[in-house]
């Protein structure tokens, strides 16, 4: 469930496929994936054209579930191959991290909860943003934390048409 390419300019670090992604082979062919295209502001074509935008989960298959969802990620993949991978996106400007598992990989392993990472999103901007996975299980979240969808969807979805409207370098 990965789709790079030397020229995409966006990179999408998510967390593991879902069972539904897992089924069809589409990366974020899931509510989670119509909600994050909704939140990047982009259509299908532009979310699904390698040259644009890369996705590259922490683990390539789907975990398994458990008694609250999928299961994390399995280590093995992000261990073995994500330095390997990210080496060959050298165009990219923009990095939405979704998800913890990504997170602690993205931001260092930290004590900052989903919600003070999210909430800090300018220290890291405009090159790196920390989202809650659009999981329909982060609903909840989304309505305790309003000013994320008043606040920061506005500003990523700038940063992403800025990003995908400059020519690569």
């Amino acid at each position: 469930m990965v789709q790079i390419h030397p020229e995409a300019r966006i990179l999408i670090a998510g967390q593991a496929p879902g069972k539904r992604v897992h089924d069809t082979g589409i990366p974020f062919n899931d509510p989670s994936g119509d909600r994050l295209r909704e939140w990047m502001g982009v259509s299908k074509e532009v979310f699904y054209d390698e040259k644009q935008i890369a996705l590259l989960p922490m683990g390539f298959c789907f975990p398994g579930t458990g008694k609250s969802g999928d299961l994390p990620p399995r280590p093995e993949c992000a261990q073995r191959w994500r330095e390997q991978l990210l080496a060959q996106l050298p165009n990219i400007k923009l990095i939405l991290v979704l998800g913890k598992h990504a997170q602690s990989y993205h931001f260092g392993k930290n004590k900052l909860s989903l919600t003070e990472l999210a909430a800090g999103w300018q220290d890291y901007w405009p090159n790196k943003v920390p989202l809650p996975h659009p999981s329909p299980r982060n609903n909840i979240w989304l309505k305790r934390n309003p000013w994320f969808e008043q606040e920061l969807i506005p500003q990523l979805q700038t940063r992403v048409d800025e990003v995908l409207s400059r020519p690569v370098d």
